[in-house]
């Protein structure tokens, strides 16, 4: 597969820093540490803690992959992203982006209107027709469509899980919530030449 073309697949679901279920008394603090596979070999983590109150709401994302073939290195990808929200009204964003060599730097404020990022742990997302790439600054048009329920696993386990259909420019991205409590607890891309990146939660403070 082509570094850009997995740089694009990677840079919509991991900088897009939802919940799934889209229960309105989901938690929306805490911590999650996701493990990323490509086809189902581990290519590195992502981190996302949202702290502070609803009225005022930071969030921390910062990813770290590297893919592999035959053992050698042959596309490298790293995100951070810092954001400053008030109520559900993303209000300032800065990130730096290394994508296998290209480095990108964004620093916004959205003082004059209301949007967000792809914050996968606020449970108005799926009501947005519009979301902020944090790694561009840029919006892109969005569309959610709800998935039936099924079983993912999660750290050894089979979890009952509700989902949507995340529809961006040309990507397609499944999120998955604990049906349950509406925690966040995975997320599974279809990639360029019929590839799958995945996110499946595996630290214990974001249980679902």
């Amino acid at each position: 597969m082509p570094a850009r073309a997995l740089a694009l697949a990677l840079a919509m679901a991991a900088c897009m820093a939802f919940t799934a279920s889209a229960q309105e008394g989901a938690t929306e603090e805490g911590e999650w540490n996701f493990t990323a596979t490509l086809d189902g070999k581990p290519i590195g983590t992502h981190r996302f803690v949202v702290g502070g109150s609803a009225a005022a709401r930071s969030v921390d994302s910062r990813a770290d992959f590297v893919v592999r073939m035959l053992g050698v290195p042959v596309y490298r990808y790293r995100h951070h992203a810092g954001e400053r929200w008030a109520g559900d009204c993303l209000r300032e964003l800065r990130a730096d982006t290394d994508d296998d060599g290209t480095r990108q730097q964004v620093a916004r404020r959205f003082e004059d209107e209301c949007v967000m990022t792809f914050a996968y742990w606020n449970p108005r997302l799926p009501k947005q027709q519009r979301l902020v790439d944090p790694q561009t600054g840029k919006l892109e048009p969005v569309r959610f469509e709800p998935l039936p329920d099924t079983n993912i696993e999660v750290r050894g386990q089979s979890v009952r899980a509700r989902g949507w259909r995340l529809q961006a420019a040309q990507q397609r991205i499944r999120i998955w919530y604990a049906a349950d409590s509406g925690r966040w607890i995975g997320l599974d891309a279809e990639t360029k030449g019929d590839r799958q990146l995945s996110y499946r939660l595996t630290s214990p403070t974001g249980a679902p």
